[in-house]
């Protein structure tokens, strides 16, 4: 495969050839128009001594919050994310320009003048301290501390620096600045060794493509035959659904009492925080520490579903000392509509702050003074191209965040990560990993490979742990490496045994905690057999190394590379005529992406719909008249046209769905609305055009939009987002959104099936249309 070109491998599997003849017109040119240098921000010749406010005053004769901005993102390192918003330099002479105005720019004039106001912002000012320390510094003053002064010095002046300042401070540093200081600030979590100097932590990541608490589990004995995974067994779950996260807690939960290890490590899964307390209730104690993705402003925040109040009541109700485990990422805010005219890192490091808030209420409210686990993980890489296309901007976002974090006081965790629509290979992954641990961040992600088997992206391996401590001489918590002696896999002088690298032997370890009786050979015959049916359910396990102990064993590498470059042709397929034509009552729409190129790098140009789209569903609403259908289905091509045109994929799910909705007594549309290039947002547009004129307000109306996933797994997965929500939402432009999407992924006729998707769809349709 590797010697042959993308565009001759998808003639040879005959998956090119598509022509537009059934797609109207997106009303937009032909080819992109690629971001050009002269749409940046530019700043002409500054005055020595200039600071940003005393040069907007000069340039603009008031004070410019645009022009405050975009100073702002200039004198960041250059990301897509910062050029999408119209922030980014123009060349190199601007961001030196606005680096030296922000030197000479005052802390104090920095907190006076906010780039963005709202509660978060609020919440932040009011939970840091009064500039006692550094009351009359520039930012050249800060910097200069923070870099020649010594940890105990520079924990001194943390509390009042505000998040904005601290954002600002990173701008200012090179790579080797930023490592120098995460090399001498460490903020570890209570009783444990876990974020602290020489120590590098291991989130176990046992994802499953079905919520197979087999894959799980199994994943997690893999890991901890590697010597890996000390800070949380946290699984990405494909439902979110109450019964299947309590399932998975409880699985985690029991096995961790197996070993007695549950007062060491806490399980998690990583559904919405919400849903993870209905689990506490129904199943007290098994949910181990609470997880939530942040955002860093109030309306980045309502896509998740999330208010100030809502994570404040939830921290309260924390009692154990497991408490909070937070994700964060550049670019999510903008990704998600919420760019707000500020720039990314600015965005991620209010996003520490409301989590540094969060901590001083729970340690304020707690009576006996403990300090239970918060802990924050910065999953950069994994949104793509639209926040950054290559491995140095990887590097910068990953030096940023990793200071950021810990200049708030923080436990803080990477996931070094890429989707396969960015332009990082595998080999890319490897050296970004050895450019960013010198900065020593708490902990990365581990999976048996770097390949994850339900999310499709790529991030660290139980192997790059391994090759990690060995080249760094990072440790893990000792408590756990005490357990790692325990069961055999390491030995007395703190080196892998024979019993390295085998996930059975863990599970023999596992069956005697139990209790289990049986001869070691039947157990390790049962062993076998588990991880046959684990890997033909396409969640690869690792097992033994290649010639030194942090490489893969050689066929698994290949199935990893296999996987990899398979990918990468199902991103670059274009949905078929043929196939579009095989849809029953298809009506063919398509977005203001103008290829797959635009599509892929441009995102937003993918949740747009073009003017004849838009006539073309103004058209079908029309035909219903005044009885719209409670449903409408919409097939989009998403990042892999592949998990819809395979064979027993889209039109067993699509059948028997629409059959048994009309069972169920819903109206269901006849047409099926596909469309090329389309983006889950997409679909919330068809909804607004179809739906919004109604009215009858107070109705429910739904979508079931079935998208293409991410490639990367080998499945060809598709999901299914769904929706229902009266039409006074849908009459609102925007209202409908991610927040009150529920969805079912992972489908294929190698992961969940077409049929148990199906039900799984009734489910929470059901409950849609009757709790809304």
């Amino acid at each position: 495969m590797e010697n042959i070109s993308r565009k001759d491998f998808l003639n040879k599997m005959g998956l090119l050839g598509a022509t537009a003849v059934l797609w109207p017109k997106n009303g937009i040119s032909n080819s992109h128009k690629e971001l050009e240098l002269s749409e940046g921000v530019r700043i002409e010749a500054i005055k020595k001594s200039e600071s940003i406010f005393s040069y907007i005053k000069r340039v603009n004769d008031k004070f410019d919050i645009t022009l405050y901005r975009q100073i702002l993102g200039a004198a960041n390192a250059f990301k897509e994310g910062d050029a999408s918003l119209g922030i980014a330099a123009v060349d190199e002479t601007t961001r030196e320009r606005a680096r030296q105005l922000l030197t000479n720019t005052k802390i104090a004039d920095l907190r006076t003048k906010s780039v963005f106001t709202d509660e978060i912002y609020g919440l932040i000012e009011a939970t840091t301290t009064k500039a006692d320390i550094t009351s009359d510094w520039a930012m050249k003053d800060l910097k200069a501390f923070v870099l020649n002064q010594p940890e105990e010095k520079i924990k001194t002046i943390m509390p009042e620096l505000t998040s904005d300042c601290i954002g600002c401070l990173v701008k200012l540093m090179t790579n080797e600045e930023l490592i120098q200081v995460g090399q001498k600030v460490f903020n570890p979590l209570s009783n444990s060794n876990i974020g602290s100097k020489g120590y590098l932590s291991a989130r176990v990541q046992p994802n499953s493509p079905t919520d197979n608490t087999e894959d799980i589990i199994w994943q997690v004995f893999d890991a901890w035959s590697y010597a890996v995974g000390d800070l949380v067994l946290g699984t990405n779950p494909v439902s979110s659904e109450v019964e299947s996260v309590a399932q998975i807690e409880k699985a985690l939960f029991e096995t961790l009492q197996v070993f007695k290890l549950e007062n060491t490590i806490p399980n998690c899964v990583l559904s919405h925080i919400d849903v993870q307390a209905e689990v506490e209730k129904i199943q007290p104690g098994t949910t181990g520490i609470w997880f939530q993705s942040l955002a860093g402003t109030v309306s980045a925040n309502h896509t998740f579903d999330l208010s100030i109040e809502k994570m404040q009541n939830h921290v309260r109700n924390r009692k154990g000392a497991y408490a909070l485990y937070a994700e964060t990422g550049q670019g999510a805010d903008f990704t998600n509509g919420h760019g707000a005219g500020f720039d990314m890192v600015l965005h991620e490091s209010r996003k520490y702050g409301f989590l540094r808030a969060l901590n001083q209420q729970l340690l304020k409210d707690r009576q006996d003074n403990s300090e239970p686990w918060v802990h924050v993980n910065d999953v950069a890489g994994f949104i793509g191209p639209e926040v950054f296309k290559t491995k140095e901007q990887l590097v910068r976002c990953c030096l940023e965040d990793t200071i950021m974090g810990k200049l708030h006081g923080l436990t803080i965790g990477l996931d070094i990560c890429s989707t396969l629509h960015m332009d990082v290979s595998l080999e890319d992954l490897d050296w970004c990993i050895d450019h960013i641990m010198p900065a020593n961040p708490a902990y990365l992600m581990a999976l048996p490979t770097k390949n994850d088997p339900m999310l499709s992206y790529l991030t660290t391996s139980f192997s790059d742990h391994v090759r990690i401590r060995e080249k760094f001489g990072y440790k893990v918590n000792d408590a756990m490496w005490s357990f790692f002696k325990k069961i055999e896999v390491i030995d007395n002088n703190g080196q892998p045994t024979d019993h390295f690298g085998d996930p059975i032997w863990v599970y023999y370890q596992y069956c005697l905690a139990k209790g289990d009786t049986r001869d070691k050979a039947i157990i390790y015959e049962e062993g076998e057999n588990i991880i046959t049916r684990i890997n033909e359910r396409g969640v690869p396990l690792a097992k033994g190394h290649g010639k030194e102990i942090w490489n893969l064993e050689p066929e698994l590498e290949k199935q990893i590379k296999w996987l990899y470059e398979d990918a990468k042709v199902s991103l670059w397929t274009n949905m078929t005529d043929d196939f579009v034509k095989s849809i029953p009552a298809a009506l063919p729409i398509i977005t203001n992406s103008t290829d797959r190129k635009d599509y892929v790098y441009h995102p937003e140009s993918g949740e747009k719909l073009g003017a004849q789209a838009l006539e073309r569903l103004k058209t079908l609403r029309d035909s219903w008249s005044e009885s719209p259908p409670d449903i409408q289905f919409i097939i989009s091509d998403g990042l892999n046209a592949r998990a819809l045109m395979d064979d027993g994929h889209l039109m067993p799910y699509l059948n028997q769905l629409k059959a048994e909705l009309r069972n169920k007594g819903y109206t269901v549309s006849d047409q099926n609305i596909v469309i090329k290039h389309g983006r889950v947002r997409a679909g919330y547009a068809c909804g607004e055009t179809l739906y919004g004129n109604y009215k009858n307000k107070t109705v429910n109306k739904g979508i079931v939009h079935i998208i293409g996933e991410r490639p990367g797994s080998g499945h060809h997965n598709f999901s299914a987002y769904l929706t229902a929500a009266p039409v006074e939402f849908w009459s609102q432009n925007g209202y409908v959104d991610h927040n009150i999407t529920k969805v079912v992924s992972g489908i294929s006729d190698t992961s969940l099936t077409p049929e148990k998707a199906t039900q799984q769809t009734l489910h929470i349709l059901d409950r849609l249309f009757t709790v809304i």
